[in-house]
């Protein structure tokens, strides 16, 4: 018995010393596993949601303005940088809690409202490795930039009240669900399998779509097919395309959200598909023409841009030259000769290189992705992956369809509320001194 017992206190106390020295190791398991934040991670993300507010405020102001008649040039950048302002208020208060919070039973279309007016959200990372924060901001400039590429479609003829207005609602019932339904954990298009990695539906299509709807609700521009409306400065375009290009890799690499390999990948693809589309659309001209021109080449680029942006996280270089090159080539016609064929006046093509790129685009990453840069599970047509093409197919249809009906209500809607278009009056003396004021001398 007292061997018995001396046996029984041994055990108990090898018990008792197995869990005191196993404790530390559960709770370093625990802490590994709580959400820590990384200094290079948040470094490159503050890094590259500068870069992203940079592609608006002023890139996409300068490229707009130097587009535009003199006449129009303040008011051209006076929209980005409004809407940079409203955008920034309106993500804040509601639209990123719509975009990537947890919406309950509707989470499959929307999100939630915790974080309305961002209650709750603290300096602590959230799910991955940076700061909410940091997070929140990068995506805000993407609901920033998104409503102001499609002022390009509507230049020179709206109010400068009815823009507000129509984007503000805009960023609400379009932007945030449709980024819901593409990124966040839940959402149809998410699980479905779309792909998109930095905004290809969520911002290229959406706005492009958006822009036509609003260029044919609005009707063509006073003077358009008989009057020279040539742009007055394009020293102003290509900085601001240079701007965008830059600010692109924060766009597109950012989205990687880490400082890691994915990221590297998609700064080498967007460098190369950019280059590709410049030099696509400015062959297809030059030889359709007789003359490259500097507007050309510029349009190039930026269509090669939107065109590997959603597919920069899943292709390789030598997918990403393809993707430039077809960008090129189809954008060009979307602006030339898909425009006259439909006969509508979409003032600075942001349906014919943001809509029609981002289609190409999001088809083309069904073709081009490869496992070996987008992970398990992401490969397109030519690794054997043809059912990815469909996918991709049906994220561009959902996008279009309740983009197109929904911008077309909200438009009718403001029209006969408050109306959308200037008089004949402001828009032959032009919108700078009729809705602002002011001239530039």
């Amino acid at each position: 018995m007292r061997f018995i017992g001396r046996a029984w206190r041994a055990a108990v106390l090898a018990h008792v010393t197995l869990l005191a020295t196993g404790l530390p190791a559960l709770a370093q398991e625990a802490e590994a596993a709580a959400p820590t934040i990384d200094s290079g991670n948040t470094a490159w993300m503050l890094t590259s949601t500068a870069l992203v507010l940079l592609m608006t405020i002023p890139g996409l102001a300068l490229f707009y303005g130097g587009m535009v008649r003199k006449k129009n040039v303040l008011a051209t950048v006076m929209q980005s940088f409004a809407v940079t302002c409203l955008i920034t208020i309106i993500w804040m208060v509601v639209g990123y809690s719509l975009a990537f919070r947890d919406g309950g039973s509707m989470n499959a279309w929307i999100g939630g409202m915790d974080r309305f007016m961002l209650s709750g959200m603290g300096v602590d990372a959230l799910n991955g490795t940076i700061p909410e924060s940091v997070f929140f901001t990068f995506q805000m400039t993407f609901a920033i930039i998104t409503p102001a590429l499609i002022c390009g479609a509507f230049a020179d003829r709206m109010k400068f009240s009815a823009m507000l207005v129509f984007l503000g609602l805009w960023s609400i019932v379009v932007y945030s669900p449709i980024c819901h339904w593409v990124w966040a954990t839940g959402g149809f298009l998410f699980d479905d399998g779309v792909l998109d990695f930095a905004g290809g539906t969520v911002v290229h299509i959406n706005a492009g779509v958006a822009g036509l709807v609003a260029a044919l609700v609005l009707g063509k521009r006073r003077g358009y097919g008989s009057e020279n409306m040539a742009p007055h400065n394009l020293v102003l375009s290509v900085i601001g395309a240079a701007l965008l290009w830059v600010g692109w890799f924060g766009f597109n690499a950012g989205s990687a959200l880490a400082a890691n390999g994915a990221a590297g990948m998609a700064m080498a693809v967007t460098q190369i598909a950019t280059a590709a589309a410049a030099m696509s659309w400015m062959a297809v001209e030059w030889m359709a023409r007789g003359k490259p021109s500097v507007l050309g080449i510029v349009s190039g680029a930026v269509s090669g841009l939107v065109a590997i942006t959603p597919a920069s996280g899943f292709v390789d270089p030598s997918g990403a030259l393809v993707i430039g090159l077809i960008a090129g080539i189809a954008c060009f016609w979307g602006a030339t000769s898909l425009k006259r064929m439909m006969g509508y006046d979409d003032s600075l093509d942001a349906f014919g290189v943001h809509g029609i790129g981002g289609m190409v685009g999001a088809l083309l990453t069904g073709v081009f992705a490869v496992e070996a840069v987008g992970g398990s599970g992401k490969s397109g047509l030519l690794e054997g992956n043809a059912a990815q093409l469909g996918i991709q197919a049906m994220g561009i249809l959902a996008t279009v369809v309740y983009c197109a009906v929904v911008s077309f209500i909200l438009l009718k809607i403001i029209d006969a509320v408050m109306g959308l278009r200037v008089d004949e009056e402001a828009e032959v003396v032009g919108l700078d001194i009729e809705l602002h004021g002011e001239t530039v001398h």
